[in-house]
């Protein structure tokens, strides 16, 4: 009777057929001899299969990320070494740029000091630099290439910061780890390692999910890139954290003005539509999905107590785990807009953004791969499942991951505040947080120099991609 490999003997021999298949071409055989006795011990008559149990197979990006780290170690050490090398000698530089970010905040298309502190220093390192790029003013791209051909790699910057509490997303840390992995990456292509092309995007205004949507929406990604990858601090490190879709909508109601106290009677009370409104929403939260949110702001309550307002508005944000059920959500959000205005006598108007801020697609090769240095380095992750349950927030990157294969990985910096708030803006300028962004950041270009230095690892990213972004909507 054939005998399954046991565990650890798939551990060592790979998983799925392909690490066994890219080490016999190595020529780097290993035999495994058993006893008929010890054969005997290996199975119980009542749990044997002649196909194995599709629980215990391994992922399908275990079975990659395996593979492939058996690939060539010899060449994968030759690249560490050089990134590592590469960044150690612009540690100093890159702490002081994250400093100076931190210190120098400035909100969503307003990053001008950002723009040329960033696209000045890249300048210097080698890069070509185009700036104010795709018609918007604090936008940039700097590219190296080496080679007539070869594969092209985008990773993205971020820099602008939070009204109010500064760099309350660590968009300092996110900015430096976009240099930081070009550099890296730079550094392979100069040594002859690797031939290709990568090109740092400098993205605006994350925090107003506009910079990547309009680079998506002028094609900058899908003209000049393969695949495009970033990262994002955070308390806790997640290679596949969810980050979910977004919408928002500016709603008015239009009333009468009078006199609150001689002549209330004569006048239609916008106010009341948007109390009606915020009942009405609270009412409807009962009946959404666990995973569904709904929140906002007052924008506009009237301008005097002692006038009737004629006018109020308000500004939401709906979020559903995948764009295409926003829908679900917007149209009871509409039903509640309709109802508060009906209740109240007033006239009401709603405006949705035209292209909503979709959730990130991680690509499960790149961000195995990811997550493999990172563990190599020491690094811990909380299981996969615990990843992609813990997140909620979103991000413009999410447009980007439906056009190219992309990740988005968090990394921990040592904290435990979540985002957006005073104690990770205070996090975000230690020295821990720039240690912890800095190791992250060679991971991510060593994940990426696999997309330059392996065709079968390319054809795996664009197999996921395409098995997990239906070809109607990579757009």
């Amino acid at each position: 009777m054939p005998r399954l490999p046991t565990e650890e003997e798939d551990n060592i021999t790979g998983c799925c057929g392909l690490s066994r298949f890219f080490s016999n071409n190595n020529n780097n055989k290993t035999l495994i001899s058993i006893s008929a006795d010890e054969e005997k011990k290996s199975f119980s008559p009542y749990t044997y299969s002649a196909i194995p149990s599709m629980d215990n197979l391994p992922a399908y990006e275990d079975c990659i990320s395996r593979a492939f780290e058996q690939l060539d170690m010899k060449q994968d050490n030759i690249l560490e070494n050089i990134v590592q090398d590469a960044l150690t000698k612009v540690d100093k530089d890159l702490r002081t740029i994250s400093l100076d970010l931190h210190e120098h905040m400035e909100v969503g298309m307003k990053e001008k000091h950002a723009h040329d502190l960033l696209t000045g220093y890249m300048e210097k390192q080698g890069f070509k630099i185009t700036r104010h790029a795709y018609g918007m003013e604090t936008a940039f791209m700097a590219e190296y290439s080496r080679g007539q051909g070869g594969r092209r790699v985008g990773i993205c910057s971020e820099y602008d910061g939070l009204p109010g509490l500064g760099q309350g997303c660590g968009h300092n840390l996110i900015a430096i780890s976009g240099l930081a992995a070009a550099i890296g990456i730079k550094a392979a292509m100069e040594n002859n390692k690797v031939e290709g092309k990568v090109i740092l995007f400098g993205t605006p205004a994350e925090e107003l999910s506009i910079g990547k949507i309009q680079l998506v929406n002028k094609r900058a990604f899908q003209d000049n890139v393969d695949v495009c990858l970033m990262l994002h601090p955070s308390a806790v490190g997640a290679p596949y954290a969810q980050m979910i879709a977004v919408q928002d909508v500016k709603v008015e109601f239009f009333g009468k003005p009078t006199h609150a106290a001689a002549s209330p009677w004569e006048g239609v009370n916008a106010l009341d539509a948007m109390v009606q409104l915020w009942n009405n929403i609270s009412m409807m939260r009962q009946q959404l999905m666990p995973t569904d949110r709904v929140h906002g702001i007052v924008t506009d309550g009237g301008q005097a107590p002692n006038v009737i307002p004629a006018h109020t508005s308000a500004f939401f944000f709906v979020r559903t785990p995948k764009y295409t059920e926003l829908k679900r959500v917007m149209d009871k959000m509409e039903g509640c807009f309709e109802a508060a205005a009906i209740a109240t006598g007033c006239k009401v108007k709603w405006t949705w953004r035209e292209t909503p801020t979709k959730d990130v697609v991680q690509n499960n090769i790149m961000a195995a791969t990811y997550g493999k240095y990172m563990e190599k380095a020491g690094v811990q992750f909380p299981p996969r499942q615990a990843q992609e349950q813990g997140g909620g927030g979103s991000t413009d990157m999410g447009n980007v991951s439906y056009v190219v294969p992309s990740i988005h990985p968090m990394f921990a910096i040592h904290t435990t505040a979540s985002n957006h708030t005073v104690e990770f803006t205070k996090a975000a300028k230690t020295i821990q947080a720039h240690q912890d962004t800095m190791l992250a950041s060679k991971s991510l270009a060593l994940t990426a120099l696999h997309v330059y230095t392996s065709e079968s690892y390319y054809k795996a990213v664009k197999k996921d991609f395409n098995d997990h972004v239906p070809l109607d909507e990579q757009h």
